[in-house]
C-alpha cells in the first residue's frame, strides 16, 4: 500500500513534469517546420496536454482495466471543465475572442452526444471505438484546415506570444520532445499500477479511482496551462486547451480504449458520469458561445462550475460510502 501511493504521487509528479516538457517541445519543433501559429495551438498544444490521459488510459485499456481507462477520460472532461475553468474565471473572469474556438464548441456537444449514445446501451463495442476515432481523424482533417487557413486569429496571436516567450534551439526542443514522451510513459505506468492497487487495497472500483485521483493528476498540465494563461491574460489558450483536451479525451483516448478492450460498461457510467460531463459541456456553450459579442466566464458563472465539481465529488464519496 505504501509503494502504491509512492507509486501514485512520483507518477503524477513526473507526468506534469514530462506532459510540459512534451507540449513545450512538440510546439517549439513545430514552429521551425513552419507550421501556423494557429494550427500549433489548436493540435501540438490543445491535443498536446492530454497525452497523460492517452498514455494511462492505454495503459489501463491494455491491463484489462477498463473502467480506469473510461474514469480517467471522462474524468478528465469533468475536471477540465468544472474544476479548472471555474477555478480559473473565478481568479480571473474569460473572455473569448477567437472565431475558431468559437466553432469548436458545438462540436463539442455534439461528441458529447455521441458518447453518450453510444454508452447508453451499456457496452463500448470496437464498432463504437472506431467510429470514435474516424470521428477524432475526420475533425483532425477540419482542424488542419482552419489552422492553414485562417491564420490570423486571437487566439493565434496568443500562441505566437508564447512560442516568442519560450524561443529555444532545435536541438534542445527534440530533446524536449523526446525526453518528455519518455517520461510520459514511465510515469504513467507507475501512475496506473498504484492508482489500481490503491483501488484494489480499498475494495474501490477502477472506475471510482480514474474519476478522482486519476482524473485530477492527468489534468494537471491543463491546469497549469490555464493559470499560467489567465495570468498572462491569454484567455483564448486558457480555453483553448480545455477544449482541445475534451474533444480529444472523448474522441482518441476512449476510442484507443475501446479498440484495445471493447467491454460491457457500467451503467453509472452513463445516468452520473457522462449525465454530468453533458451538463457542464452544454454550460460551457451557454457561457463562452457569445450569442451577442464576445462569450465570456464570469465569476459567478466560475463558481457555478466550481461548485457543480465539488458537488460531483462529494456526490462520488457518498456513493462508495453507502
Amino acid at each position: 500500500m505504501v509503494l502504491a501511493s509512492v507509486a501514485v504521487i512520483c507518477g503524477l509528479l513526473v507526468l506534469v513534469w514530462s506532459a510540459d516538457l512534451f507540449v513545450e517541445g512538440s510546439a517549439v519543433t513545430a514552429r521551425y517546420f513552419g507550421m501556423p501559429p494557429l494550427l500549433i495551438g489548436m493540435v501540438i498544444v490543445g491535443f498536446g496536454t492530454s497525452a497523460p490521459e492517452m498514455v494511462v488510459s492505454t495503459l489501463a485499456a491494455m491491463q484489462g482495466n477498463l473502467g480506469l481507462a473510461l474514469g480517467n477520460a471522462y474524468g478528465s472532461n469533468i475536471t477540465n471543465i468544472g474544476l479548472i475553468l471555474g477555478l480559473t474565471a473565478l481568479i480571473s473572469p474569460m473572455a473569448v475572442h477567437s472565431q475558431v474556438l468559437r466553432k469548436e464548441l458545438p462540436i463539442l456537444i455534439a461528441v458529447t452526444g455521441l458518447a453518450a449514445f453510444q454508452i447508453s446501451d451499456g457496452e463500448l463495442t470496437q464498432i463504437d471505438a472506431w467510429i470514435l476515432l474516424g470521428v477524432f481523424g475526420t475533425l483532425m482533417f477540419w482542424t488542419i484546415l482552419q489552422g492553414l487557413r485562417q491564420r490570423v486569429d486571437a487566439f493565434g496571436a496568443e500562441i505566437v506570444e508564447e512560442l516568442e516567450a519560450h524561443a529555444m534551439p532545435l536541438g534542445r526542443a527534440l530533446l524536449r520532445l523526446v525526453l518528455g514522451l519518455a517520461l510520459l510513459i514511465v510515469s504513467s505506468r507507475l501512475l496506473v499500477w498504484g492508482a489500481v492497487d490503491i483501488a484494489q487495497f480499498f475494495g474501490l472500483s477502477d472506475l471510482i479511482i480514474g474519476l478522482t485521483i486519476v482524473a485530477v493528476g492527468t489534468s494537471l498540465p491543463e491546469l497549469a496551462s490555464s493559470l499560467m494563461a489567465i495570468r498572462k491574460g491569454e484567455h483564448d489558450i486558457a480555453l483553448g486547451n480545455i477544449l482541445g483536451s475534451n474533444l480529444f479525451n472523448t474522441l482518441a483516448v476512449v476510442g484507443v480504449a475501446g479498440v484495445i478492450h471493447p467491454t460491457a460498461v457500467a451503467q453509472e457510467i452513463f445516468s452520473r458520469d457522462i449525465l454530468v460531463m453533458s451538463v457542464l459541456t452544454i454550460s460551457l456553450f451557454i457561457f463562452c458561445y457569445g450569442f451577442r459579442g464576445p462569450g465570456r466566464i464570469n465569476r459567478f458563472e466560475g463558481v457555478l462550475l466550481l461548485a457543480s465539481y465539488i458537488g460531483y465529488i462529494i456526490f462520488l464519496g457518498m456513493s462508495v460510502l453507502a
